[in-house]
C-alpha cells in the first residue's frame, strides 16, 4: 500500500521523516501519519512525494516501474480515491470492533454485577482463623471492592463509548 510504499522509499532515500517533512514543507507528523496509513497525500503532495524520491508517482501508487502510464492529475486522483476508500472502510471496520467490545464489556459488568449479587458475599461467613481462608477470603473481599468502585465508572465510559462509536446514518 501506499504507506508502506513511502516508508520504504524513505528509507532507501537514507532520509528521517523530518527530512523529508521540509523537503516538502510539511509537518513531520503529517509524514509519520501517511506512513501509518492513517491519511494520505492528496494530489499535489504525491506530486511532490516523488520529485523528493526522484520516482514516478505511478512507484508510489504500487504499480510497476514498466507500466508507462503517464502521470496525469486524473489518474493520480483517481489512484488516491481508491486508496481513501480503503482507508474509509478500515475505519468503519475499526469503529464497529470498537463499539461490539465496548457492548460485550458493558454486559461482561452486568453479568458480574449480577453473580456478586446471587453469591451476597459468601465469603464473610467463612473462618478466618485458618490463615489460608483468611488470605482468600481478603483477596475475594478486595476484588469485590474494587470491582463494584470501578465498574461502574467503566459502565458509564463505555456506554458512553458506545453511543461516540454507533453508526450514523
Amino acid at each position: 500500500m501506499l504507506n508502506e510504499t513511502i516508508k520504504a522509499i524513505r528509507k532507501s532515500k537514507g532520509l528521517s521523516q523530518q527530512e523529508l517533512a521540509v523537503k516538502l514543507n510539511v509537518v513531520r507528523q503529517t509524514i509519520s501519519k501517511w506512513e501509518q496509513g492513517l491519511s494520505v497525500p492528496d494530489s499535489d503532495q504525491l506530486i511532490s512525494l516523488s520529485e523528493a524520491f526522484e520516482t514516478p508517482v505511478s512507484t508510489l501508487l504500487g504499480e510497476t516501474v514498466s507500466e508507462t502510464e503517464a502521470d496525469t492529475l486524473k489518474a493520480i486522483s483517481e489512484k488516491l480515491e481508491v486508496i481513501n476508500l480503503q482507508l474509509a472502510q478500515r475505519k468503519t471496520t475499526r469503529r464497529g470492533i470498537i463499539h461490539w467490545s465496548l457492548i460485550s464489556l458493558c454486559a461482561i459488568i452486568v453479568i458480574v454485577f449480577s453473580i456478586l449479587l446471587t453469591l451476597e458475599s459468601s465469603y464473610l461467613g467463612w473462618n478466618y482463623s485458618d490463615p489460608e481462608t483468611a488470605v482468600l477470603g481478603v483477596a475475594f473481599h478486595s476484588l469485590e471492592w474494587l470491582f463494584v468502585r470501578f465498574a461502574p465508572m467503566v459502565f458509564i465510559g463505555s456506554v458512553m463509548g458506545i453511543l461516540l462509536t454507533r453508526k450514523r446514518e
